[in-house]
């Protein structure tokens, strides 16, 4: 069967897989004290330009929101973030089990706009109630969105401005980082991101990696006590060396912007196949996802062939679904995807 399902559903890019058995039998001390993942950090801070950073590993997307999140906000806060955004709508409420509110916002094509941020939290102010209220303490963002949609650098900026003018950090989940970084549409670099966000993870998981997310905090902001917080959670591993080695591979020789480049290139020609078909997309994505919109009949024939992740109903006779593309993603499957839809 031909998947399409998400960026996660095989295992290691072979470069990764490559270095996790070659340093396999090497003894190194556990919890992220081990020499892989010293020099994994030290390529992602050459890599943002920000040699200061601090850059801490977390096995999974969900665990390093909550405890970023969580470590992060004090008791009376919660984080703002879009209605579509990832901690609201697919984390079975993780950030609540924190204590911690996701107060969700209106947004417009999968992004929370700084004029929404910025009206709520005037409103928030302006509010003699406001004391009895979760008080706003993070803004919340990720890129790609839920829908493959990218922020620009104006837009990114002028997050930025309205969240340090109340004085509250920025937090960019990147979970796909490596597909919104090589994207053909975009002008955000990993370092705007450093620039203008106070904290942002780096994606391993959906992006060639067994696991693994990569924390950076860029403002001398990280937590007191981050490792013993992350603990705490039931986030930490005891093979630390297992994100380490795994970082290590992905930053050497720029292989995780050669991920994200690669399943960019396949995800075009996605684009070409789903028109050339006839078949509409719900979003225009510039990224490794994408959201074509097919009628229940087809939809029901295509699964026995290929793989695909229901999205949201779009009316009683179609249904959106979603393809992603990623490293293991090949022209053959391309080819079968094409010949299934024949």
């Amino acid at each position: 069967m031909i998947s399409f399902e998400s960026d996660y559903i095989t295992g290691a890019h072979p470069e990764v897989l490559k270095k996790l058995i070659e340093t396999n039998f090497e003894p190194q001390p556990g919890y992220g004290a081990d020499r892989f993942c010293e020099s994994a950090k030290a390529k992602i801070k050459k890599a943002i330009g920000i040699e200061d950073a601090d850059v801490e590993f977390i096995a999974g997307g969900t665990q390093t929101n909550a405890v970023v999140i969580s470590t992060a906000l004090a008791d009376h806060e919660g984080v703002i973030a879009a209605s579509t955004g990832h901690i609201n709508a697919h984390e079975a409420g993780a950030i609540e089990y924190t204590g911690h509110k996701v107060i969700a916002l209106p947004q417009k094509n999968g992004k929370l706009e700084a004029k929404t941020v910025s009206d709520y939290l005037s409103d928030y102010y302006a509010d003699e109630s406001c004391d009895h209220m979760v008080f706003p303490g993070m803004v919340y963002i990720s890129h790609p969105t839920e829908y493959g949609t990218l922020y620009t650098k104006k837009e990114l900026t002028e997050l930025s401005g309205v969240c340090h003018s109340y004085g509250i950090p920025l937090y960019l989940d990147g979970a796909r980082l490596s597909y919104a970084l090589m994207s053909n549409n975009t002008d955000v670099t990993l370092h705007d991101i450093a620039e203008l966000c106070d904290v942002f993870y780096i994606g391993g998981t959906k992006c060639g990696a067994l696991c693994g997310e990569a924390v950076v905090f860029t403002k001398h902001n990280k937590p007191k006590h981050f490792l013993t917080s992350v603990k705490k959670r039931g986030a930490l591993l005891a093979k630390g060396r297992l994100p380490g080695v795994q970082f290590d591979a992905l930053f050497t020789d720029d292989l995780y912007f050669r991920i994200g480049k690669h399943a960019i290139g396949l995800a075009e020609k996605l684009k070409k196949i789903f028109s050339d078909h006839g078949i509409k997309l719900f979003i225009e994505s510039d990224t490794n996802q994408q959201f074509p919109v097919l009628e229940n009949g087809m939809m029901k024939k295509l699964r026995e062939k290929i793989d695909f992740c229901f999205w949201e109903k779009y009316d009683e006779d179609h249904t959106v679904v979603r393809f992603a593309t990623c490293w293991s993603t090949t022209e053959a499957d391309l080819q079968a995807l094409e010949e299934a839809l024949r």
